[in-house]
């Protein structure tokens, strides 16, 4: 079986356009690396290539601190494989399942991204769900989808409900299962699930200190949401996207994995 994390560099054997969604497709999986939000080799973060109906996705089999921009796989929206690397690690039917649904089903969307965190999963068994407690938080009020736990992703009958609870939101909790967050960039889509996975840390957290909480009023909820409506400030990521590549820059010195712009 070939299981090599040895990948040719194919940056001269694709599109200007695909080369950097790979670039930045795979900056975001050493991203949520960073911030603590894998699972082992589970989940997964797809792009739309610009100009095509064909996603990106990760090998399964990869850690995330191990995807590169020439090991991802190229499918179409059924998750046919278009292009793989010459090894034996596949995809895994689930990723297609939910991201496929979005991607087929929202034009808008280039980018989303699911994780399994111990945070997130907790938040995702509430009743209460995500809870204003936090100016971060605050953000998704009347900005963040639910869609019921229906098993493991691999029903197509699923896509047209997991649509619908998304709705026209960039975020949702699934629950007793994780977080999705997507974006019309992958920028935005990353910006999104970091304050997502924030919001859900600090609710466990002063959940867990059993003490009274405190909540903003109606009022002020529905003034900070409205802020947040799309088209109100600049788009999510887009500021702080450079930096987030300079924190990687700095990483890759010590970490002895491969580059993520191979």
């Amino acid at each position: 079986m070939n299981y090599s994390t040895d990948f040719k560099c194919i940056r001269n054997d694709v599109s200007v356009q695909e080369w950097q969604t790979r670039l930045d497709l795979a900056a975001c999986y050493r991203l949520v690396d960073q911030y603590g939000m894998t699972d082992l080799i589970y989940n997964h973060i797809t792009a739309r290539i610009p100009g095509t109906e064909h996603l990106l996705i990760n090998l399964y089999g990869l850690l995330y601190k191990e995807i590169t921009a020439s090991n991802l796989v190229k499918i179409d929206v059924e998750g046919s494989i278009v292009w793989k690397p010459n090894t034996d690690y596949g995809i895994n039917v689930s990723g297609y399942v939910i991201h496929g649904a979005i991607h087929k089903a929202r034009p808008d969307v280039a980018c989303v991204l699911h994780t399994h965190t111990r945070a997130g999963m907790a938040v995702s068994a509430m009743a209460c769900g995500l809870l204003p407690l936090s100016q971060t938080s605050i953000r998704f009020v009347g900005h963040l989808g639910y869609h019921d736990y229906e098993g493991p992703a691999i029903d197509l009958d699923e896509r047209e409900r997991l649509v619908s609870d998304l709705g026209p939101h960039d975020a949702m909790v699934m629950r007793n299962h994780g977080l999705l967050s997507c974006g019309a960039t992958i920028q935005q889509a990353f910006n999104t699930m970091y304050q997502l996975e924030l919001s859900c840390r600090s609710q466990v957290d002063a959940m867990a200190a059993r003490t009274e909480l405190t909540m903003p009023g109606e009022n002020v909820l529905a003034h900070t949401a409205q802020l947040y409506q799309p088209g109100a400030r600049r788009p999510y990521g887009v500021l702080e996207w450079p930096a987030m590549l300079r924190l990687l820059e700095a990483e890759q010195r010590s970490s002895g994995y491969a580059p993520y712009w191979r």
